[in-house]
């Protein structure tokens, strides 16, 4: 068994509650800008006006004491059920000031999924950011026999909104809403979040004050190069999930201004106008930039030349990261030229398109695939990789500025342990970590000695950074008795953007095999790039189920990624044959989360037809 612990920097006992990151910031700060908000209606390239620190409390009192007009008690559970947009900020924190617990539910969620979380959390008041999420919580309210049920929402046009809230607790004294808001203690469940249920169904987790607390001062002095007064984020993660929200304290308490957006594909044409120092993202993110970096040259007929201007970034990220160990470690005269003229025709394009002030870009939620993480590093856009759960108030690990390994994960965060176990697993205990399910049952195997137990496979090197192994429960045993973990294998696969998901299989087969899911939107796009107007097939199946795509050009293109995945690892570990298919990836097909990770159970059993005929006959395919 071996452990690494990273001493607390900052004492959470200093702040009452996680309302404190807030009213700190107004005592010292009040007219700084706190966030930056899309005019109603408004084009993302639209000027966005601007709201102060004061300004924000002032509304959150506002809102608050609606909530406690309309009788939502201290200790009550509130959900909100949005997109992301500023509102969520603004009704997040309000509940925490009347007294209430918070309950996020994802904007995707259907009504059976609703009415199993306002049932486990027992709650009777809403907000919800449209009319339709409106509909769909009330009909979860209607099938639950939830009486006395209230709901608002998000969208002036839909009454009762919050206007229409604020308006009912004018006579409510500004003495009660302090009162309330002193009422919960940093030992006080904050939130209730729901696991995204990959391997399970979902999970209540009970996140306090403290564990907020505890991870937003931490993480800020930790992150002082990220984490500034002068600095700026647009968070466009569902603020359901416990990242997101997360973030969004810190942000708060430290100053940075805040902008939302809930469509991810206006994120890159509202770069130019909000200008990040600082952005979260998933891998896919990444993967999509490089990849309409390499369409773009291609198309000019710089193919050729996009290709070597790769290369010649990930050499020199790999020579940025030489450095951090051995400061004289120096670039030869030829990666020096040949990085200085790429970074006039293409690294300084990409570095403008995304705003021309990031410093940094956080990356979590799935594996990042190390050598897009050198690339991004060698065209000056570093990557801070990092990992976390729901039940870890988000980060549990990460790299730090000045110390990033491409391929780990990082550190264990400051007032946290993370040790592994006899046979791997990555356990945790530290300031961030839940205090439990809401159902109690639920605790007896996500606990051992005090730690949680994550699920994960890990391992350490000398430095205590974590570099993950895949799941416990994934592991595929062989008919040879191989056993095999399929993470790495499939995350070399999702490196390609015209992958959504690589799922491994050969529990108990004489070879391994693959499914590979093919990302619609990146399909087309490379299709239109390769000229070719008769893809018809690729159509996604109306029953939910998947369609096996057998399109030669495209079967080449898959047939490259795979190989190259292959060639990284050991022979034994190889996928011999595999299978290109295309179904519908929206959550409500069921075989997604709402962060988009796969159930991979699901999908499989879903997908028997197609394991079985992978192994039908004996013939290898790569």
């Amino acid at each position: 068994m071996r452990e690494f612990t990273a001493p607390l920097l900052v004492a959470p006992s200093t702040h009452q509650n996680a309302t404190d990151l807030l009213m700190q910031r107004l005592s010292t700060s009040p007219e700084h800008i706190a966030f930056e908000i899309r005019s109603t209606d408004g084009a993302v390239t639209d000027p966005w006006r601007q709201v102060s620190t004061r300004e924000f409390v002032d509304e959150v009192r506002a809102v608050a004491k609606g909530f406690i007009a309309a009788g939502l008690q201290p200790g009550e559970s509130l959900a909100i059920m949005s997109p992301t947009r500023y509102e969520w900020a603004l009704t997040d924190m309000a509940a925490w000031f009347a007294g209430a617990i918070v309950v996020p539910i994802y904007e995707t969620s259907a009504v059976e999924q609703v009415k199993a979380v306002l049932v486990d959390a027992s709650v009777r008041y809403a907000i919800a950011g449209s009319r339709e999420q409106a509909s769909i919580v009330e009909r979860g309210f209607e099938q639950s026999g939830i009486a006395g049920a209230r709901i608002w929402t998000m969208d002036a046009r839909v009454e009762p909104d919050l206007t229409n809230l604020m308006d009912g607790g004018k006579h409510v004294a500004d003495s009660l809403v302090e009162e309330r808001r002193l009422l919960a203690t940093l030992d006080s469940t904050a939130t209730i979040v729901y696991t995204s249920g990959t391997t399970a169904a979902p999970k209540g987790a009970l996140i306090t004050h403290g564990n907020f607390v505890g991870q937003v001062l931490n993480v800020a002095a930790a992150y002082t190069e990220v984490v500034k007064e002068s600095g700026n984020t647009i968070i466009f993660l569902p603020m359901a999930h416990v990242l997101a929200r997360g973030l969004q304290l810190t942000c708060l308490a430290n100053g940075m201004r805040i902008a939302h957006l809930a469509d991810t594909r206006e994120v890159v044409p509202s770069l130019g106008v909000l200008k990040p120092t600082f952005l979260v993202v998933v891998p896919r993110v990444l993967q999509k930039i490089q990849a309409s970096a390499g369409a773009a040259a291609a198309k000019k007929h710089l193919g050729p030349v996009w290709n070597l201007a790769q290369a010649t970034a990930i050499e020199w990220g790999r020579l940025a990261e030489a450095i951090q160990t051995n400061p004289t470690a120096k670039a030869a005269f030829g990666l020096r030229i040949r990085h200085a003229i790429f970074d006039r025709l293409f690294y300084a394009r990409l570095r403008k398109l995304v705003g021309g002030r990031l410093d940094y870009l956080l990356s979590g939620a799935a594996a990042l695939d190390t050598e897009l993480s050198l690339f991004f590093r060698g065209i000056g856009l570093p990557v801070i990789e990092g990992y976390g759960l729901t039940e870890t108030t988000a980060p549990l690990t990460g790299n730090m500025p000045g110390s990033i390994k491409s391929g780990s994960v990082g550190v264990p965060m400051p007032g946290t342990t993370v040790r592994l176990s006899d046979d791997g697993e990555v356990l945790a205990r530290g300031v961030g970590v839940f205090s439990g399910y809401t159902n109690t049952a639920d605790n007896a195997d996500a606990f051992v000695d005090g730690f949680f137990r994550t699920g994960d496979l890990g391992e350490f090197d000398e430095k205590g950074r974590l570099t993950l192994k895949g799941r416990i429960k994934d592991v595929i045993i062989t008919a040879g008795g191989k056993t095999v973990s399929p993470t790495i294998w499939e995350g070399y696969v999702e490196s390609d953007p015209l992958i959504a998901h690589a799922v491994m299989v050969g529990e108990g087969k004489p070879f391994l095999g693959g499914l590979v899911l093919l990302d619609p939107e990146s399909v087309q796009e490379w299709a239109k790039r390769e000229g070719i107007t008769d893809i018809a097939r690729l159509r996604i199946p109306d029953d939910g189920g998947a369609v096996e795509i057998d399109d030669e050009r495209l079967h080449r293109a898959i047939v490259k990624t795979v190989s190259a995945a292959n060639a990284k690892i050991a022979r034994s570990e190889q996928v011999r044959k595999f299978i290109v298919l295309l179904t519908d990836l929206s959550e409500a097909n069921e075989i997604v989360t709402p962060t988009m990770k796969l159930k991979r159970d699901n999908f499989i059993e879903r997908s028997r037809y197609f394991v079985e005929k992978l192994y039908a006959d004996t013939r290898t395919q790569t």
